[in-house]
């Protein structure tokens, strides 16, 4: 290799190598000497604006402190910010909330409407002075004076609050409650309002402060399904915003407060006490004298008594939330905001089902301790009929066949029944009811005792626990290890689940087969057309039809809706309702059984009988009903074969009065009972069982068990007094009946039809 490399060239690079070094050397050189230079001017320079002794721990130190923190609040408050304006990134912000749906039935009758228009039909300077001024003096004296955040009002509020012991005052501006109508929720907690501080000094940088105060006049929830003070006028006063007198705008100015609790149409002495409270506002505001309030204070605003109105509210909320989930799939170049929906509600359903559950409640509830109840009937295409979300929407509009999320209980069974057709099973597959467990859960039939070797279809018709569980485990198919073939199982089961249309997490554990995960009641009831529809899945939904306020067809359900989705054969469908048909004509639903249309369904009654359901279909519906309270409180041992199966069936009657009986899959056609003869009965003739309806709790406890042997011991007692009375015999002690002999019926079982059930005690 050297012999290659002529010496030349070996010395021509030696001496570039040298010559670059010697530059990089000179270059560090020269580059540190100025560096040094350069430093040593900087320090002469700034040795003129040096601050000794006491200075500069009383001006410097601090300011450099102040510096400091400052630059790190800043980054944390941009931190902040971000998620905040991550609400702003719609270029449809505006309009985000304003949308105005008039609701009709099936049959197109309104039934009422929900939303709000945006449009300046009532500008803010036709809205009277006395009105400005109440919302003003209640919510944000400082209006116009702060930047969207009252730092007076708020630390005011914090020590008012402070100094009583709980919430006195509010302390956020107009501007914040504005961002939170817009763009939050109505959660209490320290995220949602450094969200609402940033959003409020957003809004204040791009809309005035008449514009502000104008949207928050039109968007503010002011009960009984109104937004805005116009439409609030419109609902309590039958005049629109620009007519109250002062009487009236001060319970309007009240309702932003808590709207629901000082609702006129629904407590109208605290809505007064309210009003009463504003007036003392304008008056401390220096808005008004006492002079100017006195006429309203002696002459308070009366309210239209909406007691009697019978609109459909839960449905209407649902039916609304569901609108503005379809707006949202509409392409983003469609602008219009205002829409008349024919939705698949049946008024005469929807007043069957809020009577049933009413007259069942007033007449057991006590009896029961059961305060609450919710319902769902359904098409089996999934268009819901009729929707109770509670028993009374004045005293609370939560939604208890939406939003509530309740253990199903046994109800949970036909799920697993269904997985197991899947992998192999049939109807009359036997399963020994006995003693099994899984770690240490050992799951226990109502009565502690055990039936031995059942069909799938007795045990389901007897609402058997441990079959279920036994079902998980051989459905995993692992016979080395029962926990992880348990495991295995009830993934299936809720795969399954899923298919049908269940959405709820269902967490996986041992309890899972018998129904202790929660679910919710639309969905459960929908799920259950699975059955019916020949294996195919369908999804809830209210909204049929959607056009425009000018009549354009928009949505249609048929043309745009979800498709069905075959989740199970058609043949286990029709095996599953042959199962369930039993639970009505022999099992634990028997009050629920319709004359002359096939029924099949499922009861449901959770530990401490916390909650009771029936979920049962026929041909033509399928129809979900809860009862409980709303604390978990325990009910007096309720089932689902008591209030529930019997509101079910009330509900069901009505539903298919007019309608043309469809066969069930699997059934066929149900039996009508025969009439009775015309003319006189014989008088040998066998005596009418008469049909008596479900009374108070069906069950004997233990204390009716009691009392029933001490009377029927008294009376033998007497019996045998009179005999020995008469016969000159002395009188003997009676030897005293044990309690403990009786035999208790199955909390699941209801009486058989012409059988009377001993009431259970009231408890005080």
């Amino acid at each position: 290799m050297r012999q290659i490399v002529p010496d030349e060239w070996k010395k021509k690079l030696r001496h570039f190598m040298l010559d670059l070094d010697a530059r990089i050397d000179s270059t560090l050189f020269s580059s540190g000497k100025g560096a040094r230079e350069l430093y040593e001017r900087f320090s002469t320079f700034m040795d003129r604006f040096y601050v000794g002794r006491w200075k500069r721990w009383v001006f410097i130190e601090p300011l450099s402190e102040a510096a400091t923190i400052g630059l790190g609040g800043l980054i944390v408050m941009l931190a902040l910010a971000v998620p905040a304006f991550r609400e702003t990134a719609d270029d449809d912000w505006l309009k985000k909330s304003d949308l105005a749906v008039t609701f009709l039935d099936r049959y197109g009758n309104p039934i009422g409407s929900r939303g709000i228009k945006h449009n300046d039909s009532i500008p803010l300077e036709d809205f009277p002075d006395n009105l400005i001024k109440a919302t003003l003096a209640t919510e944000d004296r400082r209006f116009y004076d702060h930047f969207g955040i009252d730092i007076a009002g708020t630390a005011r509020a914090l020590v008012t609050n402070a100094q009583a012991g709980g919430v006195r005052q509010g302390g956020s501006s107009i501007t914040q409650q504005l961002a939170k109508n817009l763009f939050l929720n109505n959660e209490r907690t320290i995220e949602r309002k450094i969200k609402e501080a940033f959003l409020a000094i957003w809004l204040e940088t791009r809309l005035t402060k008449n514009e502000i105060l104008k949207l928050y006049l039109d968007r503010a929830y002011m009960g009984g399904g109104t937004f805005g003070v116009d439409g609030a006028a419109h609902f309590y006063f039958n005049k629109s915003a620009r007519d109250v007198n002062l009487a009236e705008a001060a319970m309007l100015a009240g309702l932003f407060k808590a709207p629901t609790k000082y609702a006129p149409h629904i407590n109208l002495p605290a809505a007064r006490a309210r009003a009463n409270v504003v007036l003392d506002n304008l008056v401390d505001a220096g808005f008004m004298t006492e002079g100017q309030v006195f006429g309203a204070r002696r002459n308070p605003a009366n309210a239209v008594d909406r007691r009697d109105e019978n609109s459909p509210k839960y449905y209407l909320d649902w039916a609304f939330d569901e609108m503005r989930k379809l707006v949202d799939t509409f392409p983003k170049s469609y602008v219009e905001r205002v829409f008349v929906v024919r939705t698949a509600i049946d008024m005469n359903v929807q007043r069957a089902a809020e009577e049933a559950i009413e007259n069942q409640l007033r007449q057991f509830g006590r009896d029961y301790h059961a305060t609450q109840a919710a319902t769902v009937v359904a098409d089996l295409d999934g268009g819901v009929r009729a929707m109770v979300g509670g028993r009374d929407y004045g005293a609370s509009q939560f939604n208890r066949a939406v939003d509530a999320m309740r253990q199903p209980g046994s109800s949970f069974k036909p799920y697993v029944y269904t997985t197991a057709l899947l992998n192999g099973f049939k109807p009359t597959s036997i399963v020994v009811d006995g003693p099994v467990c899984l770690g240490n859960w050992c799951p226990q039939n109502y009565g502690h005792s055990y039936s031995g070797a059942v069909t799938l279809t007795q045990a389901i018709t007897r609402s058997i626990n441990v079959v279920p569980v036994k079902l998980s485990i051989a459905i995993g198919a692992n016979p080395k290890n029962q926990w992880e073939a348990a495991k295995r199982g009830r993934a299936k089961i809720v795969e399954v689940a899923r298919r049908f249309g269940i959405k709820a997490p269902l967490p996986d554990t041992p309890s899972l087969p018998i129904g202790s995960d929660e679910v919710s009641v639309v969905e459960h009831a929908v799920a259950y057309a699975t059955f019916p529809n020949r294996g195919k899945s369908v999804t809830p939904h209210a909204v049929l039809e959607v056009r425009t306020g000018a009549g354009d067809l928009v949505w249609r359900f048929d043309r745009d809706g979800k498709k069905p989705l075959q989740a199970i054969p058609a043949s286990v469908a029709a095996d599953m309702a042959q199962m369930m048909s039993h639970v009505v004509s022999e099992g634990t639903a028997r009050r629920a059984a319709l004359d002359g249309i096939p029924t099949a369904g499922k009861t449901g009654t959770t530990n401490a009988y916390r909650d009771a359901w029936f979920v049962g279909y026929t041909g033509n519906f399928t129809c979900a009903v809860w009862y409980g309270n709303d604390d978990y409180s325990p009910t007096n041992r309720m089932t689902g074969g008591s209030l529930p199966a019997q509101t079910w069936h009330d509900i069901m009657v009505a539903a298919h009065q007019g309608v043309e009986v469809k066969e069930l899959p699997g059934i066929g056609m149900g039996t009508k009972l025969p009439p009775a003869p015309p003319g006189p009965v014989a008088s040998n003739a066998a005596p009418k069982t008469i049909d008596i309806k479900p009374g108070p709790p069906p069950v004997l406890t233990r204390r009716g068990a009691d009392i029933l042997v001490r009377v029927e011991k008294m009376l033998d007692d007497a019996a045998k007094a009179a005999d020995n009375t008469s016969s000159g015999a002395p009188v003997k002690p009676a030897k005293p009946v044990s309690s403990g002999s009786l035999a208790f019926p199955d909390s699941f079982a209801a009486a058989a039809p012409g059988e009377t059930a001993a009431p259970a005690p009231r408890k005080n």
